[in-house]
């Protein structure tokens, strides 16, 4: 049996310190769990060289597919994400953030459960599970869990991890769902609507996360936090349509 192929979205916005070492690292998962991988690469208008360092990257990698896409003027993390959505072709579409917050060496695990013919949807969670985890925010970790039992009481799904940046959905789902949100708030509103599937098979798995500070190039903030509040409230109350 083929094996499904995965797509892999990177939404990239000022990462030319970390990019090629992400998708060197998403590479090498690639080919060391024999994954059969596309890499879509989405600029959000960046300033510095990330652009050139992803096409130094491509050019010097020829055993991979690996596409750049970019989004001029800068338009937000989730708008990027939908650009990317859009162009994949693969049986699975991952997102994969450009920085060093998320290990693709975890993407079997990831892909366990479809790959068992189990799910539908996967959410890697930073909350559950035994894999390694910087120390950094307290507030932060109590924004995520507030944000998560709040999005929980709309859905009705028992996730641990609503906001995580590690999320694999079927394309067909994926591709067939109305998304809105330009910024942070895409996590809210895809969970939402994800949520609306009837007889729709959600699992969780437990992953690391290696965050980063705002010194180190981190950019949520506060502002995203109450947007995500919003996001939930709209997209779970208001806005109730979510198929194209």
């Amino acid at each position: 049996m083929k094996n499904p192929l995965l797509s892999i979205i990177i939404p990239a916005y000022n990462e030319a310190n970390t990019i090629a070492v992400v998708l060197q690292k998403v590479c090498n998962s690639l080919t060391n769990n024999n994954i059969e991988g596309e890499i879509i690469v989405v600029d959000d208008a960046s300033k510095d060289k990330t652009i050139e360092e992803v096409q130094r990257f491509i050019e010097s990698h020829v055993t991979h597919s690996i596409r750049l896409l970019t989004s001029n003027p800068n338009r937000g993390k989730g708008f990027v994400i939908r650009k990317g959505i859009e162009d994949a072709k693969g049986d699975y579409v991952l997102v994969q953030d450009a920085d060093h917050e998320y290990d693709p060496r975890e993407y079997p695990s990831l892909l366990g459960p479809v790959n068992d013919g189990m799910a539908d949807v996967v959410y890697g969670s930073r909350f559950s599970g035994g894999n390694p985890h910087r120390i950094l925010f307290y507030w932060h970790s109590i924004g995520n869990k507030f944000l998560t039992g709040l999005s929980n009481m709309f859905t009705n799904l028992n996730l641990t991890d609503m906001e995580s940046g590690y999320k694999l959905f079927r394309r067909d789902i994926i591709q067939s769902i109305l998304l809105k949100e330009n910024r942070f708030g895409f996590e809210p509103e895809v969970t939402a609507k994800i949520a609306r599937f009837k007889d729709i098979r959600i699992y969780e798995v437990g992953i690391s996360y290696y965050g980063r500070t705002y010194a180190e190039g981190k950019k949520i903030n506060w502002q995203d936090g109450f947007r995500a509040i919003w996001c939930i409230l709209k997209f779970n109350l208001f806005d109730k349509k979510f198929l194209k």
